[in-house]
């Protein structure tokens, strides 16, 4: 296999790690460009000592934390909104460390190789990023999955985690409706539905209604990460583990809260 057509299997999964990284697809995105014109420029960049995938992360890290999102450089903040860089609640090195372990499966010498650092820091970074994260406000979750014993899992994994579950909906219209009648703080949504009905679809419908974070669950993650057409900033794959459903919900929720937080207060009368 050629190297472009190693780093091109290796796409979809890092953009899926950059925006949630970001918590914003353009941003995201933007980010996995700026790491391929680096690369076209000088392939010697990519280490490949443990691997294309970790080499590829390797050197998105190197470009994501050699752009201070915080400047005012506008060169530099074209990358991203201001509602979108880094949380001043969370440190940029624990969330890294955190989602390359949950969400990208990453192991915790692979993870010391991405963010050039050794194992122990590793879990100190990701132990520091679980503890932050769990002190996320508990909110009301709304889950759109059609299959019962996946549904039920992600049920049982909310509650855990200290969220309230306001109802399971299978279909488009039932999500429309439980929504309606109990706004949730987070959905967690399977894209295609059996009946046919899709929850990307339900999804667009009640953000037309009212601003809410949302989570994805496919088992074709690839279709989704292409960058070539609008697409979820939160993504997770099935099968799916407890601590990616956790690392990604907190991620979303933390952009929502500081979102929140950084919107100007009203004048008073």
């Amino acid at each position: 296999m050629s190297r472009s057509q190693l780093v091109a299997e290796h796409l979809p999964l890092l953009r899926r790690y950059a925006r949630a990284l970001t918590g914003n697809q353009a941003s995201g995105d933007a980010y996995v460009g700026a790491m391929l014109e680096a690369l076209l420029q000088d392939p010697s960049l990519l280490d490949e000592q443990h691997g294309p995938r970790a080499g590829l992360f390797r050197l998105f890290t190197q470009i994501w934390n050699s752009v201070a999102l915080n400047d005012d450089d506008p060169d530099v903040v074209q990358l991203a909104q201001p509602s979108e860089r880094r949380l001043s609640n969370i440190t940029p090195l624990p969330r890294q460390a955190f989602l390359l372990l949950s969400l990208e499966g990453f192991s915790e010498e692979e993870v010391a190789f991405v963010l050039d650092a050794d194992v122990t820091e590793v879990r100190t970074l990701a132990d520091t990023a679980g503890r932050e994260m769990a002190a996320e406000i508990a909110t009301d979750v709304l889950i759109i999955e059609d299959e019962t014993f996946i549904a039920m899992d992600l049920e049982s994994l909310v509650k855990n985690l200290g969220h309230n579950v306001i109802g399971v909906a299978r279909t488009h219209a039932d999500a429309i409706a439980l929504a309606k009648n109990k706004k949730p703080g987070l959905i967690l949504a399977d894209i295609q539905l059996a009946d046919g009905s899709s929850g990307l679809d339900a999804v667009n419908e009640l953000l037309r209604i009212f601003e809410v974070p949302v989570v994805f669950i496919t088992a074709y993650p690839e279709r989704f990460l292409t960058g070539e057409r609008p697409e979820p900033a939160f993504l997770i794959s099935k099968p799916f583990q407890p601590a990616m459903v956790s690392a990604v919900a907190s991620q979303a929720l933390f952009f929502q809260r500081n979102s929140r937080n950084k919107a100007p207060k009203a004048a008073a009368s």
